[in-house]
Protein backbone atom coordinates (compact mmCIF):
# COMPACT_ATOMS: atom_id res chain seq x y z
CA UNK A 1 0.00 0.00 0.00
CA UNK A 2 1.29 3.54 -0.73
CA UNK A 3 2.28 5.71 1.92
CA UNK A 4 1.32 9.19 2.57
CA UNK A 5 5.14 9.92 3.65
CA UNK A 6 8.43 9.82 2.23
CA UNK A 7 9.96 6.42 2.04
CA UNK A 8 13.25 5.66 2.04
CA UNK A 9 15.01 2.97 0.23
CA UNK A 10 16.04 -0.32 2.43
CA UNK A 11 19.44 -1.55 1.45
CA UNK A 12 18.95 -4.38 -0.87
CA UNK A 13 15.54 -3.98 -1.72
CA UNK A 14 13.37 -2.72 -4.98
CA UNK A 15 9.51 -0.85 -4.95
CA UNK A 16 9.45 -0.63 -8.27
CA UNK A 17 8.80 -2.29 -11.34
CA UNK A 18 8.03 0.15 -14.51
CA UNK A 19 7.55 -1.47 -17.79
CA UNK A 20 8.20 0.58 -21.27
CA UNK A 21 6.57 -0.64 -24.20
CA UNK A 22 9.46 -0.51 -27.05
CA UNK A 23 8.79 1.92 -30.44
CA UNK A 24 4.93 0.77 -29.56
CA UNK A 25 2.82 2.69 -32.24
CA UNK A 26 4.89 0.68 -34.87
CA UNK A 27 5.30 -2.42 -32.92
CA UNK A 28 0.94 -2.43 -32.78
CA UNK A 29 1.44 -2.20 -36.81
CA UNK A 30 3.69 -5.01 -36.88
CA UNK A 31 1.97 -7.25 -35.19
CA UNK A 32 -1.30 -6.53 -36.47
CA UNK A 33 0.52 -6.65 -40.34
CA UNK A 34 3.00 -9.74 -40.22
CA UNK A 35 4.15 -8.34 -43.93
CA UNK A 36 5.79 -5.47 -42.10
CA UNK A 37 8.38 -7.67 -39.33
CA UNK A 38 11.79 -6.81 -39.63
CA UNK A 39 10.64 -3.79 -42.10
CA UNK A 40 11.71 0.20 -41.50
CA UNK A 41 7.96 1.25 -40.57
CA UNK A 42 6.79 4.94 -40.19
CA UNK A 43 3.69 5.81 -38.28
CA UNK A 44 2.18 8.75 -39.57
CA UNK A 45 -1.13 10.71 -39.04
CA UNK A 46 -1.72 11.14 -42.47
CA UNK A 47 -0.12 9.55 -46.00
CA UNK A 48 1.64 12.95 -47.11
CA UNK A 49 5.19 13.69 -47.33
CA UNK A 50 4.64 16.80 -45.79
CA UNK A 51 3.89 15.18 -42.39
CA UNK A 52 6.13 13.67 -39.70
CA UNK A 53 6.77 9.85 -38.34
CA UNK A 54 4.85 9.70 -34.80
CA UNK A 55 6.48 6.66 -34.74
CA UNK A 56 9.45 4.34 -35.70
CA UNK A 57 10.11 0.51 -35.77
CA UNK A 58 13.61 -0.58 -34.63
CA UNK A 59 13.98 -1.05 -38.22
CA UNK A 60 13.60 2.68 -39.15
CA UNK A 61 15.72 4.06 -36.26
CA UNK A 62 18.51 1.58 -37.33
CA UNK A 63 18.70 4.82 -40.32
CA UNK A 64 17.85 7.52 -37.62
CA UNK A 65 14.40 7.78 -38.29
CA UNK A 66 12.55 9.05 -34.89
CA UNK A 67 9.20 10.54 -33.51
CA UNK A 68 9.26 14.23 -35.39
CA UNK A 69 10.98 13.11 -38.57
CA UNK A 70 9.65 14.71 -41.06
CA UNK A 71 8.79 11.88 -43.92
CA UNK A 72 10.28 13.39 -47.12
CA UNK A 73 13.62 13.49 -44.86
CA UNK A 74 12.64 10.18 -43.96
CA UNK A 75 12.01 8.49 -47.22
CA UNK A 76 15.64 10.19 -48.54
CA UNK A 77 17.23 8.61 -45.28
CA UNK A 78 15.84 5.33 -45.82
CA UNK A 79 14.08 4.89 -49.17
CA UNK A 80 12.90 1.31 -48.31
CA UNK A 81 10.71 2.88 -45.81
CA UNK A 82 6.84 2.03 -45.47
CA UNK A 83 4.70 4.58 -43.70
CA UNK A 84 1.45 3.54 -42.40
CA UNK A 85 -1.62 5.29 -41.13
CA UNK A 86 -1.99 5.77 -37.25
CA UNK A 87 -5.06 3.23 -36.02
CA UNK A 88 -5.42 4.55 -32.31
CA UNK A 89 -8.10 2.19 -31.92
CA UNK A 90 -5.77 -0.69 -32.32
CA UNK A 91 -2.81 0.58 -30.05
CA UNK A 92 -5.49 0.73 -27.31
CA UNK A 93 -6.70 -2.55 -28.18
CA UNK A 94 -2.82 -3.65 -27.47
CA UNK A 95 -2.76 -1.62 -24.40
CA UNK A 96 -5.43 -3.69 -22.65
CA UNK A 97 -4.05 -6.35 -24.08
CA UNK A 98 -0.74 -6.39 -22.27
CA UNK A 99 -2.43 -5.25 -19.20
CA UNK A 100 -4.35 -7.98 -18.63
CA UNK A 101 -0.61 -9.94 -19.45
CA UNK A 102 0.98 -7.74 -16.56
CA UNK A 103 -2.20 -8.69 -14.57
CA UNK A 104 -1.42 -11.96 -14.21
CA UNK A 105 1.76 -11.64 -12.35
CA UNK A 106 1.06 -8.35 -10.36
CA UNK A 107 -1.52 -5.54 -10.02
CA UNK A 108 -0.80 -2.32 -12.27
CA UNK A 109 -0.56 0.50 -9.73
CA UNK A 110 -0.34 3.18 -12.33
CA UNK A 111 -1.06 3.45 -15.60
CA UNK A 112 1.52 6.23 -16.82
CA UNK A 113 1.02 6.56 -20.72
CA UNK A 114 -0.31 4.09 -23.43
CA UNK A 115 3.17 2.76 -23.25
CA UNK A 116 4.19 2.72 -19.53
CA UNK A 117 2.57 1.35 -16.73
CA UNK A 118 4.32 1.07 -12.60
CA UNK A 119 3.44 -1.66 -10.36
CA UNK A 120 4.25 -1.79 -6.87
CA UNK A 121 6.17 -4.95 -5.82
CA UNK A 122 5.42 -6.68 -2.34
CA UNK A 123 7.55 -7.74 0.45
CA UNK A 124 8.38 -11.11 -1.04
CA UNK A 125 8.52 -8.95 -4.82
CA UNK A 126 11.28 -6.07 -3.83
CA UNK A 127 13.87 -9.68 -3.52
CA UNK A 128 16.14 -8.34 -7.06
CA UNK A 129 15.83 -11.50 -7.60
CA UNK A 130 12.25 -12.20 -7.08
CA UNK A 131 11.81 -9.18 -9.01
CA UNK A 132 14.10 -10.03 -11.87
CA UNK A 133 12.38 -12.84 -12.23
CA UNK A 134 8.89 -11.76 -12.19
CA UNK A 135 10.13 -9.26 -14.79
CA UNK A 136 11.07 -12.10 -17.15
CA UNK A 137 7.58 -14.38 -16.73
CA UNK A 138 5.93 -10.54 -17.82
CA UNK A 139 7.64 -10.49 -20.96
CA UNK A 140 6.87 -14.23 -21.35
CA UNK A 141 3.36 -13.79 -20.77
CA UNK A 142 3.33 -10.73 -23.07
CA UNK A 143 4.96 -12.35 -25.88
CA UNK A 144 2.71 -15.46 -25.67
CA UNK A 145 -0.40 -13.46 -24.92
CA UNK A 146 -0.42 -10.24 -26.77
CA UNK A 147 2.46 -11.18 -29.64
CA UNK A 148 5.86 -11.46 -30.30
CA UNK A 149 6.53 -8.04 -32.53
CA UNK A 150 5.53 -6.36 -28.78
CA UNK A 151 8.21 -5.93 -27.00
CA UNK A 152 9.00 -3.83 -23.75
CA UNK A 153 11.91 -2.69 -21.38
CA UNK A 154 11.32 -3.43 -17.87
CA UNK A 155 13.42 -1.05 -15.08
CA UNK A 156 13.50 -2.32 -11.24
CA UNK A 157 14.53 -0.20 -8.45
CA UNK A 158 13.21 2.11 -5.54
CA UNK A 159 10.99 4.29 -6.86
CA UNK A 160 9.75 4.80 -9.58
CA UNK A 161 11.76 7.28 -11.66
CA UNK A 162 14.60 5.65 -11.36
CA UNK A 163 12.72 2.35 -12.55
CA UNK A 164 11.53 4.25 -15.32
CA UNK A 165 15.27 5.93 -16.48
CA UNK A 166 16.19 2.04 -16.17
CA UNK A 167 13.76 1.13 -18.67
CA UNK A 168 16.06 3.54 -21.21
CA UNK A 169 19.01 1.83 -20.24
CA UNK A 170 18.57 -1.44 -22.36
CA UNK A 171 16.62 -1.08 -25.39
CA UNK A 172 14.95 -2.90 -26.95
CA UNK A 173 13.56 -5.77 -24.88
CA UNK A 174 15.44 -4.52 -21.79
CA UNK A 175 15.56 -5.93 -18.27
CA UNK A 176 17.38 -3.39 -15.83
CA UNK A 177 17.65 -3.16 -11.96
CA UNK A 178 19.19 -0.11 -10.73
CA UNK A 179 19.98 0.56 -7.20
CA UNK A 180 20.29 4.42 -5.91
CA UNK A 181 24.01 3.62 -4.72
CA UNK A 182 24.93 2.90 -8.22
CA UNK A 183 22.82 5.55 -10.37
CA UNK A 184 25.42 8.04 -10.21
CA UNK A 185 28.02 5.84 -11.67
CA UNK A 186 25.67 4.75 -14.27
CA UNK A 187 24.09 7.80 -14.96
CA UNK A 188 26.94 10.15 -14.29
CA UNK A 189 27.86 10.78 -18.43
CA UNK A 190 24.29 10.74 -19.65
CA UNK A 191 22.70 14.21 -20.92
CA UNK A 192 20.86 16.13 -18.49
CA UNK A 193 17.45 15.51 -20.06
CA UNK A 194 17.90 11.81 -20.31
CA UNK A 195 15.96 12.86 -16.66
CA UNK A 196 12.18 12.17 -17.12
CA UNK A 197 10.82 15.59 -16.44
CA UNK A 198 13.81 17.84 -17.65
CA UNK A 199 13.32 19.72 -20.92
CA UNK A 200 14.86 22.08 -23.28
CA UNK A 201 14.03 24.68 -21.22
CA UNK A 202 14.93 22.94 -17.94
CA UNK A 203 17.92 21.75 -19.16
CA UNK A 204 18.84 25.60 -20.74
CA UNK A 205 18.98 26.56 -17.05
CA UNK A 206 20.82 24.00 -15.52
CA UNK A 207 23.53 24.84 -18.37
CA UNK A 208 23.79 28.55 -17.07
CA UNK A 209 24.22 27.17 -13.83
CA UNK A 210 26.95 25.33 -14.69
CA UNK A 211 25.37 21.57 -14.71
CA UNK A 212 26.41 19.70 -17.77
CA UNK A 213 25.67 16.16 -16.91
CA UNK A 214 24.05 14.06 -14.43
CA UNK A 215 27.33 13.79 -12.50
CA UNK A 216 26.68 17.50 -11.98
CA UNK A 217 23.56 17.06 -10.63
CA UNK A 218 24.29 14.67 -8.20
CA UNK A 219 26.99 16.49 -6.55
CA UNK A 220 24.45 19.28 -5.96
CA UNK A 221 23.20 19.76 -2.58
CA UNK A 222 19.04 20.37 -2.13
CA UNK A 223 19.49 23.64 -1.28
CA UNK A 224 20.96 24.52 -4.46
CA UNK A 225 18.51 22.12 -6.28
CA UNK A 226 15.55 23.71 -4.74
CA UNK A 227 17.07 27.13 -6.05
CA UNK A 228 17.57 26.32 -9.96
CA UNK A 229 14.13 24.42 -10.21
CA UNK A 230 12.82 27.98 -8.43
CA UNK A 231 10.45 25.52 -5.66
CA UNK A 232 9.93 22.42 -4.08
CA UNK A 233 10.01 20.71 -7.77
CA UNK A 234 13.72 20.75 -7.12
CA UNK A 235 14.25 19.35 -3.59
CA UNK A 236 11.81 16.41 -4.66
CA UNK A 237 14.32 16.17 -7.57
CA UNK A 238 17.02 15.64 -5.30
CA UNK A 239 15.00 12.79 -2.83
CA UNK A 240 14.20 10.75 -5.94
CA UNK A 241 17.37 10.61 -7.98
CA UNK A 242 18.37 9.15 -4.74
CA UNK A 243 15.85 6.39 -4.69
CA UNK A 244 13.33 8.02 -2.20
CA UNK A 245 9.84 7.81 -2.71
CA UNK A 246 7.43 10.60 -2.53
CA UNK A 247 4.52 10.93 -2.01
CA UNK A 248 2.27 12.65 -4.77
CA UNK A 249 -0.97 14.64 -4.85
CA UNK A 250 -3.87 13.42 -6.70
CA UNK A 251 -5.03 14.92 -10.14
CA UNK A 252 -8.15 16.58 -11.30
CA UNK A 253 -9.36 17.02 -13.74
CA UNK A 254 -9.24 20.05 -15.51
CA UNK A 255 -9.48 20.15 -19.27
CA UNK A 256 -11.05 18.43 -22.18
CA UNK A 257 -9.88 18.96 -25.49
CA UNK A 258 -8.94 18.00 -29.12
CA UNK A 259 -7.09 19.32 -31.69
CA UNK A 260 -6.75 18.49 -35.47
CA UNK A 261 -4.19 19.25 -38.25
CA UNK A 262 -6.69 19.50 -41.23
CA UNK A 263 -5.73 17.62 -44.78
CA UNK A 264 -5.36 20.20 -47.37
CA UNK A 265 -9.23 19.47 -48.67
CA UNK A 266 -10.38 20.21 -45.05
CA UNK A 267 -8.35 24.19 -45.01
CA UNK A 268 -11.37 25.94 -46.47
CA UNK A 269 -12.92 28.27 -43.74
CA UNK A 270 -16.66 26.29 -44.15
CA UNK A 271 -14.99 22.74 -43.79
CA UNK A 272 -12.55 23.50 -41.14
CA UNK A 273 -16.16 24.48 -39.21
CA UNK A 274 -17.44 21.02 -39.58
CA UNK A 275 -14.38 19.59 -38.37
CA UNK A 276 -14.26 22.15 -35.39
CA UNK A 277 -18.24 20.95 -34.46
CA UNK A 278 -17.09 17.39 -34.70
CA UNK A 279 -14.44 18.05 -32.41
CA UNK A 280 -16.38 19.87 -29.94
CA UNK A 281 -19.20 16.95 -30.10
CA UNK A 282 -16.22 14.39 -29.08
CA UNK A 283 -15.07 16.47 -26.43
CA UNK A 284 -18.50 17.13 -24.90
CA UNK A 285 -19.12 13.22 -24.89
CA UNK A 286 -15.75 12.55 -23.08
CA UNK A 287 -16.92 15.24 -20.49
CA UNK A 288 -20.15 13.70 -19.79
CA UNK A 289 -18.32 10.39 -19.38
CA UNK A 290 -16.32 12.12 -16.45
CA UNK A 291 -19.87 13.26 -15.25
CA UNK A 292 -18.21 17.04 -15.65
CA UNK A 293 -19.94 20.22 -16.63
CA UNK A 294 -17.82 23.22 -17.98
CA UNK A 295 -17.84 26.60 -17.96
CA UNK A 296 -15.32 27.55 -20.09
CA UNK A 297 -14.82 26.90 -24.74
CA UNK A 298 -11.73 27.76 -25.99
CA UNK A 299 -11.28 27.82 -29.65
CA UNK A 300 -7.60 28.06 -31.52
CA UNK A 301 -6.77 28.19 -34.80
CA UNK A 302 -3.79 27.82 -36.74
CA UNK A 303 -3.59 29.46 -40.44
CA UNK A 304 -1.74 28.20 -43.50
CA UNK A 305 1.96 29.19 -43.71
CA UNK A 306 1.15 31.49 -46.73
CA UNK A 307 2.77 34.60 -47.70
CA UNK A 308 -0.20 36.55 -46.16
CA UNK A 309 -0.83 35.11 -43.06
CA UNK A 310 2.39 33.54 -41.85
CA UNK A 311 0.65 30.80 -40.11
CA UNK A 312 -0.55 33.03 -37.24
CA UNK A 313 -2.49 31.83 -34.54
CA UNK A 314 -5.73 33.08 -32.88
CA UNK A 315 -7.68 32.30 -29.92
CA UNK A 316 -11.05 33.19 -28.29
CA UNK A 317 -12.90 32.00 -25.37
CA UNK A 318 -17.11 31.83 -23.99
CA UNK A 319 -17.68 31.99 -20.48
CA UNK A 320 -20.91 30.47 -19.57
CA UNK A 321 -22.43 29.10 -16.82
CA UNK A 322 -21.80 25.16 -16.42
CA UNK A 323 -22.99 23.28 -19.11
CA UNK A 324 -22.30 19.61 -20.50
CA UNK A 325 -24.80 19.27 -23.66
CA UNK A 326 -24.44 19.36 -27.20
CA UNK A 327 -26.91 22.13 -28.26
CA UNK A 328 -25.19 24.56 -25.92
CA UNK A 329 -22.41 24.25 -26.63
CA UNK A 330 -22.35 24.08 -30.23
CA UNK A 331 -24.27 27.52 -29.86
CA UNK A 332 -21.28 28.96 -27.82
CA UNK A 333 -19.20 27.12 -30.82
CA UNK A 334 -20.82 28.86 -33.43
CA UNK A 335 -20.82 32.25 -31.72
CA UNK A 336 -17.16 31.98 -31.04
CA UNK A 337 -16.18 30.60 -34.80
CA UNK A 338 -17.87 33.41 -36.61
CA UNK A 339 -16.52 36.23 -34.48
CA UNK A 340 -12.92 35.07 -35.38
CA UNK A 341 -13.69 34.68 -38.81
CA UNK A 342 -15.05 37.85 -39.19
CA UNK A 343 -12.61 39.43 -37.19
CA UNK A 344 -9.24 38.19 -38.89
CA UNK A 345 -11.17 37.54 -42.20
CA UNK A 346 -9.93 33.68 -42.03
CA UNK A 347 -10.63 31.86 -45.53
CA UNK A 348 -8.49 28.83 -44.85
CA UNK A 349 -7.38 27.50 -41.36
CA UNK A 350 -4.06 24.92 -41.38
CA UNK A 351 -5.26 23.72 -37.87
CA UNK A 352 -8.27 23.79 -35.32
CA UNK A 353 -7.97 23.09 -31.45
CA UNK A 354 -10.25 23.47 -28.89
CA UNK A 355 -10.97 22.85 -25.19
CA UNK A 356 -13.79 22.89 -22.57
CA UNK A 357 -12.41 23.56 -19.42
CA UNK A 358 -13.23 25.33 -16.01
CA UNK A 359 -14.83 21.96 -15.31
CA UNK A 360 -16.95 21.11 -12.54
CA UNK A 361 -18.98 18.28 -11.02
CA UNK A 362 -21.99 17.39 -13.21
CA UNK A 363 -25.30 19.02 -11.69
CA UNK A 364 -28.56 18.43 -14.01
CA UNK A 365 -30.11 21.99 -12.40
CA UNK A 366 -29.59 24.46 -15.33
CA UNK A 367 -29.60 28.39 -14.94
CA UNK A 368 -29.91 30.71 -18.07
CA UNK A 369 -27.54 29.25 -20.84
CA UNK A 370 -26.54 31.58 -23.50
CA UNK A 371 -24.52 34.53 -23.57
CA UNK A 372 -26.75 36.35 -26.26
CA UNK A 373 -29.92 36.87 -24.25
CA UNK A 374 -31.22 33.84 -25.03
CA UNK A 375 -33.49 32.28 -21.87
CA UNK A 376 -33.77 28.79 -21.77
CA UNK A 377 -35.26 27.13 -18.98
CA UNK A 378 -34.52 24.30 -16.75
CA UNK A 379 -36.92 21.71 -18.51
CA UNK A 380 -35.75 22.75 -21.64
CA UNK A 381 -32.53 22.16 -20.60
CA UNK A 382 -32.66 18.57 -19.10
CA UNK A 383 -34.12 17.69 -22.54
CA UNK A 384 -30.98 19.19 -24.22
CA UNK A 385 -28.60 16.76 -21.19
CA UNK A 386 -31.17 13.49 -21.88
CA UNK A 387 -31.12 14.07 -25.80
CA UNK A 388 -26.87 14.52 -25.57
CA UNK A 389 -26.69 11.39 -23.28
CA UNK A 390 -28.81 9.57 -25.94
CA UNK A 391 -26.68 10.71 -28.45
CA UNK A 392 -23.72 8.92 -26.65
CA UNK A 393 -25.70 5.78 -26.47
CA UNK A 394 -26.52 5.37 -30.14
CA UNK A 395 -23.10 6.23 -31.34
CA UNK A 396 -21.04 3.54 -28.73
CA UNK A 397 -23.86 0.90 -29.99
CA UNK A 398 -23.75 1.55 -33.16
CA UNK A 399 -20.83 3.44 -33.98
CA UNK A 400 -19.72 6.62 -34.13
CA UNK A 401 -21.83 9.67 -36.54
CA UNK A 402 -24.76 6.90 -36.03
CA UNK A 403 -26.50 10.16 -34.75
CA UNK A 404 -24.69 13.99 -34.82
CA UNK A 405 -26.04 17.66 -35.06
CA UNK A 406 -25.37 19.06 -38.41
CA UNK A 407 -24.34 17.26 -41.78
CA UNK A 408 -20.83 15.93 -42.85
CA UNK A 409 -19.83 15.88 -46.05
CA UNK A 410 -19.41 12.99 -48.15
CA UNK A 411 -14.94 13.05 -48.49
CA UNK A 412 -13.42 11.50 -45.70
CA UNK A 413 -13.83 12.89 -42.00
CA UNK A 414 -10.63 10.71 -40.65
CA UNK A 415 -10.86 13.37 -37.78
CA UNK A 416 -13.75 11.72 -36.23
CA UNK A 417 -11.77 9.38 -34.77
CA UNK A 418 -10.13 9.65 -31.65
CA UNK A 419 -6.45 9.92 -30.95
CA UNK A 420 -4.10 8.82 -28.19
CA UNK A 421 -2.20 11.78 -25.92
CA UNK A 422 0.71 11.24 -24.25
CA UNK A 423 -0.79 10.47 -20.68
CA UNK A 424 -4.30 10.02 -21.41
CA UNK A 425 -5.44 6.52 -23.10
CA UNK A 426 -8.84 6.65 -24.87
CA UNK A 427 -11.43 4.36 -23.32
CA UNK A 428 -12.41 2.26 -26.42
CA UNK A 429 -15.78 3.96 -26.54
CA UNK A 430 -14.14 6.92 -27.58
CA UNK A 431 -13.61 5.61 -30.62
CA UNK A 432 -17.35 5.45 -31.41
CA UNK A 433 -17.35 9.23 -30.28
Amino acid sequence: MRSDHATFPLPGKVNWLFLDMNSYFASCEQQAEPRLRGKPVAVVPMMTDATCAIAASYEAKAFGIKTGTKIYDAKRMCPELICVPARHDLYVDYHQQFLKAIDRHIPVTEVKSIDEVACELDKVQQNPDVAVQLARDIKRTIYRDVGEAIRCSIGLSTNGLLAKIATDLQKPDGLVTLMPQDAPGILGKKPLTFIPGIGPGMEKRLLRAGIYTLADLYRLDMKHMRKIWGGVVGERYWYALRGVELPTDPVQKRVVGHSHVLDPEWRPVALAEVVARRLLLKAASRMRRYDMDATRLTLSMRMENTPYSQGARYAIEAHFHRACDNIQLIRHLQHLWHEMVRHHRITRLKKVSLSLHGLVPHASAQMPLFDDGNQVDDALAQRFEKLSFAMDGLNSRFGRDTVTIGSLPSVNHRFSGTKIAFTRIPNLDEFHE
